[in-house]
Protein backbone atom coordinates (compact mmCIF):
# COMPACT_ATOMS: atom_id res chain seq x y z
CA UNK A 1 0.00 0.00 0.00
CA UNK A 2 1.05 3.55 -0.49
CA UNK A 3 2.27 5.24 2.65
CA UNK A 4 0.43 8.23 4.08
CA UNK A 5 3.20 10.75 4.64
CA UNK A 6 1.28 12.41 7.47
CA UNK A 7 0.82 9.32 9.62
CA UNK A 8 3.33 6.79 8.29
CA UNK A 9 0.45 4.31 7.83
CA UNK A 10 -0.35 2.46 4.65
CA UNK A 11 -3.43 3.44 2.69
CA UNK A 12 -5.27 1.51 -0.02
CA UNK A 13 -4.97 2.50 -3.67
CA UNK A 14 -7.47 4.97 -5.09
CA UNK A 15 -10.35 3.33 -6.95
CA UNK A 16 -12.24 5.29 -9.60
CA UNK A 17 -15.24 3.76 -11.35
CA UNK A 18 -16.51 5.10 -14.67
CA UNK A 19 -20.12 3.95 -14.92
CA UNK A 20 -23.54 4.62 -16.36
CA UNK A 21 -26.97 4.28 -14.82
CA UNK A 22 -28.20 1.31 -16.87
CA UNK A 23 -25.00 -0.73 -16.60
CA UNK A 24 -25.49 -4.06 -14.79
CA UNK A 25 -21.73 -4.71 -14.47
CA UNK A 26 -21.33 -1.24 -12.95
CA UNK A 27 -23.94 -2.10 -10.32
CA UNK A 28 -22.12 -5.37 -9.63
CA UNK A 29 -18.82 -3.53 -9.16
CA UNK A 30 -20.39 -1.00 -6.77
CA UNK A 31 -22.06 -3.75 -4.74
CA UNK A 32 -18.76 -5.64 -4.56
CA UNK A 33 -16.86 -2.55 -3.37
CA UNK A 34 -19.50 -1.67 -0.79
CA UNK A 35 -19.74 -5.23 0.57
CA UNK A 36 -15.98 -5.27 1.13
CA UNK A 37 -15.61 -1.73 2.42
CA UNK A 38 -13.51 -0.64 -0.58
CA UNK A 39 -13.66 3.13 -0.91
CA UNK A 40 -14.25 4.35 -4.45
CA UNK A 41 -15.24 7.41 -6.44
CA UNK A 42 -17.72 7.18 -9.28
CA UNK A 43 -18.05 9.17 -12.49
CA UNK A 44 -21.30 8.61 -14.43
CA UNK A 45 -20.55 9.03 -18.13
CA UNK A 46 -24.26 9.11 -18.95
CA UNK A 47 -24.85 12.18 -16.81
CA UNK A 48 -21.57 14.06 -17.13
CA UNK A 49 -19.92 15.25 -20.33
CA UNK A 50 -16.75 15.85 -18.32
CA UNK A 51 -16.72 12.19 -17.16
CA UNK A 52 -17.39 11.01 -20.73
CA UNK A 53 -14.45 13.04 -22.05
CA UNK A 54 -12.17 11.76 -19.29
CA UNK A 55 -13.11 8.18 -20.21
CA UNK A 56 -12.36 8.91 -23.87
CA UNK A 57 -8.95 10.36 -22.94
CA UNK A 58 -8.14 7.04 -21.28
CA UNK A 59 -8.83 5.30 -24.58
CA UNK A 60 -11.66 3.30 -23.00
CA UNK A 61 -14.80 2.67 -25.00
CA UNK A 62 -17.22 1.17 -22.50
CA UNK A 63 -18.23 1.01 -18.87
CA UNK A 64 -17.41 -0.13 -16.37
CA UNK A 65 -13.86 1.10 -16.58
CA UNK A 66 -12.07 1.03 -13.25
CA UNK A 67 -8.85 2.79 -12.31
CA UNK A 68 -6.98 1.27 -9.40
CA UNK A 69 -4.09 3.55 -8.60
CA UNK A 70 -2.52 4.12 -12.01
CA UNK A 71 -3.76 0.87 -13.57
CA UNK A 72 -6.91 0.36 -15.65
CA UNK A 73 -9.39 -2.50 -15.65
CA UNK A 74 -11.90 -2.66 -18.52
CA UNK A 75 -15.09 -4.40 -17.47
CA UNK A 76 -15.51 -6.01 -14.09
CA UNK A 77 -14.77 -9.37 -12.58
CA UNK A 78 -14.16 -9.89 -8.88
CA UNK A 79 -11.03 -11.93 -9.53
CA UNK A 80 -9.44 -9.44 -11.95
CA UNK A 81 -10.27 -6.49 -9.71
CA UNK A 82 -8.87 -8.11 -6.55
CA UNK A 83 -5.67 -9.14 -8.34
CA UNK A 84 -5.15 -5.56 -9.52
CA UNK A 85 -6.16 -4.06 -6.16
CA UNK A 86 -3.74 -6.30 -4.27
CA UNK A 87 -0.87 -5.54 -6.69
CA UNK A 88 -1.49 -1.82 -6.32
CA UNK A 89 -1.70 -2.19 -2.52
CA UNK A 90 1.83 -3.59 -2.40
CA UNK A 91 3.35 -0.56 -4.14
Amino acid sequence: MAEDSGTGRSRPPRVLLYSSQGCARCRSAKAFFEARGIAYSELDVGRSAKARKALERLGARAVPTILVGDQRLDGFSERAFMALYQRQSRR
